[in-house]
């Protein structure tokens, strides 16, 4: 099976890499210098929150699995609950982590990525407002770049059928919408998942302690 998997994935992704050199003879000049600025951002910034973004991947599990190893340990109703809505809230934070890998591995060929970020703004129906919100991402990084590239896209009208066509690049659909508000969304769901994990290990190591007495 191992040997057979191998070329169908070389395969799918030189079908791919076809589609999208083809769809670049669409791109003009202004568009695609405006998304090789963008991506001189895009690329530094998200490789510069690796660390941190791993960090917040991570920094609930502790109180998770805490949690479901006191529920379970503790029995009863109220430990079992509390043991199943850790594992709940253990979503979030998974599927940061999955998100967290797609985004670097989007940015590990700039060149490939800046030609589809040109090829997005070519199959907008609004060419000129795309490519001025690709060249507002040239404006700065920073910790809030996710949040920030979400908002430089809201002005730009989206269709089901630009929607569809950047579905089909396997770098720069993470950084287009609807992709980068599920990223934002997940983000922010990671980011409560800290505290609320937090409170669920407390509240189940008193159960366990009042379950033990």
């Amino acid at each position: 099976m191992a040997t057979q998997e191998g070329p169908r994935r070389r395969s799918w992704r030189d079908r791919t890499n076809r589609a999208v050199h083809g769809a670049t003879a669409r791109v003009d000049g202004q568009t695609e210098d405006a998304a090789r600025r963008a991506v001189t951002v895009i690329v530094p910034t998200v490789r510069l929150l690796r660390v941190p973004s791993l960090v917040l991947a991570l920094a609930p599990v502790p109180f998770l699995v805490a949690t479901v190893v006191l529920g379970l340990a503790a029995g009863g109703a109220t430990g079992t609950v509390l043991a199943v809505v850790a594992l709940v809230v253990a979503l979030a934070p998974v599927a940061f982590a999955v998100r967290r890998l797609r985004l670097l591995r989007a940015v590990e060929e700039p060149e490939q990525l800046a030609t589809e970020l040109g090829i997005a703004v070519s199959l907008s129906d609004r060419v000129e407002e795309a490519r001025g919100a690709l060249t507002s991402i040239a404006g700065g990084g920073g910790l809030r770049f996710v949040s920030r590239l979400k908002g430089v896209w809201s002005g730009v009208g989206m269709t089901g059928r630009w929607i569809d066509g950047v579905d089909d690049l396997p770098r720069a659909r993470w950084f287009v919408p609807p992709k980068i508000g599920t990223t934002v969304s997940i983000t922010i769901a990671t980011l409560w998942s800290v505290p609320v994990s937090a409170l669920l290990a407390f509240f189940t190591a008193v159960a366990a302690i009042a379950g033990s007495l």
